[in-house]
């Protein structure tokens, strides 16, 4: 049989397995819905926090406004040469990366059904969706070699593939980064509305459906177009990685091998191509996650649609209200987004496309985007790697002890003390406060090498400055007023 043919007729597979997977999904009883949650109001002065981060954000737009023209371009352009290598193959590590993931599906399936024991969601929820994130961001793309697809697409095409080889089906260009738009939205949805994602049987299910997907969608348009526009953790961790100060690069004469330096934290997004509105959406939607997840924890919301906050009914109750909360957030963000940008270029003159400054500003939100991440997830993440170790020593719960923690209890005692809690929601602070004052920077450089005169590039800037300190207060606020759940 033809290479085209075997591996579409592998492809395949995956999606006939699927139903039996959700079905098995729906006869999981559920378990509680979050591993970690965030159960302390801090009583602190939150009007002078506010106060002081939105100033230290329009602070920094004004600096920059009145900068001479140069200062920030060098900045930007600075790099300190650390060492140059040849990158190693992803393989090994994919492949491990995949073996793990399998471990961590039978613990979902076969082990303890209380999340805060089992290494499934406490990994994929703790350990990966937040700390491998905050990781990628400050280390580097470190899901290139991580991730759990590339080992067995390597080893498929060694078994079925000639040299030179196509894949069977091309991405079609009008797709843009619709796919990875419209499976973040289903993750998002998953994390934010499902009655159990925590579950680990419910989660095992999630996990091993998604993997087979994006697996089937590999073998047939390829891993690299489907890693560059289908696979949204891949785009993630990949645009957020450009954050980080390490920054690899051609080493030239030789192209094979890479020069890491230092650089300004965001650097490496000022060089990427214009975004499609595809591209665009999925940025935004990212935010809207993070921002919305604060929100709908909040007693202004939960009160907003009628429901009591010192009653929780539970998440059963809100699926509906939390999933149109998910996706209006994410249309009020795109609009005030778009809005901004449209009447900054309006008010500097029309310089240059709008197309493309619409699809190059959209980078500045990138270190927003992972400030949230951080403040919103770092109270239950410090409790929640404390569950995660225990778990590593029982992974099954079948009572085994492998590394000798029977006298290991989690905490939460720092939670309740006012020098505990003063010192996160200081960290929480400054994680937004950071992440927009990095946005209002990346903003004004993508404006002034877009648009050839400095003044009109300034004047493009102030209307999204001002979204931006808003979204500051905003964040600020969501930290400081009392939650429910």
């Amino acid at each position: 049989m033809p290479f085209k043919q075997r591996i579409a007729a592998i492809a395949v597979l995956p999606a006939l397995l699927l139903p039996a997977l959700l079905l098995m999904g729906l006869t999981v009883l559920p378990a509680s819905a979050h591993i970690g949650e965030r159960a302390f109001v801090l009583l602190l002065p939150t009007g002078y926090y506010m106060t002081a981060g939105g100033l230290a954000v329009f602070a920094t737009f004004l600096l920059l406004a009145v900068m001479p023209k140069g200062i920030s371009d060098r900045l930007a352009d600075w790099r300190l040469p650390v060492l140059a290598v040849r990158p190693p193959s992803p393989v090994p590590l994919s492949l491990l990366s995949f073996a793990f993931l399998c471990g961590l599906i039978a613990a979902g399936f076969w082990g303890t059904r209380d999340p805060l024991e089992n290494p499934l969601p406490l990994t994929i929820w703790s350990l990966w969706w937040i700390v491998f994130a905050i990781l990628t961001a400050l280390l580097g793309n470190l899901w290139v070699y991580l991730n759990p697809w590339s080992g067995p697409t390597r080893l498929m095409e060694r078994l079925y593939a000639a040299p030179g080889d196509a894949p069977p089906l091309r991405y079609p260009d009008r797709l843009g980064y619709w796919p990875a738009t419209i499976l973040f939205l289903g993750f998002a949805l998953f994390e934010q509305v499902d009655i159990a994602p925590a579950d680990p049987g419910r989660l095992a299910v999630v996990v091993t459906c998604y993997w087979l997907f994006n697996f089937a969608a590999i073998l047939a348009f390829g891993e690299e177009a489907w890693f560059e526009r289908g696979e949204p953790f891949t785009i993630f961790f990949r645009f957020i990685s450009r954050l980080s100060p390490f920054v690899w690069e051609p080493a030239e004469p030789n192209p094979a091998r890479h020069r890491l330096s230092l650089a300004m934290p965001g650097a490496a997004l000022l060089d990427r191509p214009a975004l499609p509105l595809s591209g665009v959406l999925f940025l935004l939607l990212t935010l809207s996650l993070e921002s919305f997840d604060g929100l709908s924890e909040t007693f202004w919301w939960l009160g907003l649609n009628g429901i009591n906050p010192l009653e929780f009914p539970g998440r059963s109750a809100i699926v509906g209200i939390d999933s149109r909360g998910l996706i209006a957030s994410w249309v009020v963000l795109t609009l005030g987004y778009m809005g901004a940008v449209v009447l900054g270029w309006r008010l500097a003159g029309r310089p240059g496309s709008l197309k493309t400054l619409l699809g190059t500003l959209a980078f500045s939100i990138m270190p927003i985007s992972l400030g949230f991440h951080f403040s919103h997830y770092l109270s239950a993440v410090l409790v929640d790697l404390q569950y995660a170790y225990a778990a590593a020593s029982d992974p099954f719960g079948t009572g085994a002890n492998l590394l000798g923690l029977q006298d290991f209890y989690v905490t939460t005692s720092f939670l309740n003390t006012y020098e505990g809690t003063r010192a996160i929601w200081n960290a929480q602070t400054a994680g937004i406060v950071i992440g927009h004052v990095l946005g209002i920077l990346l903003a004004h450089e993508l404006a002034c090498r877009l648009i050839g005169d400095y003044r009109a590039a300034v004047i493009s800037q102030a209307p999204l400055a001002i979204v931006m300190v808003a979204y500051t207060l905003f964040g600020l606020w969501l930290l400081s007023t009392p939650i429910a759940g």
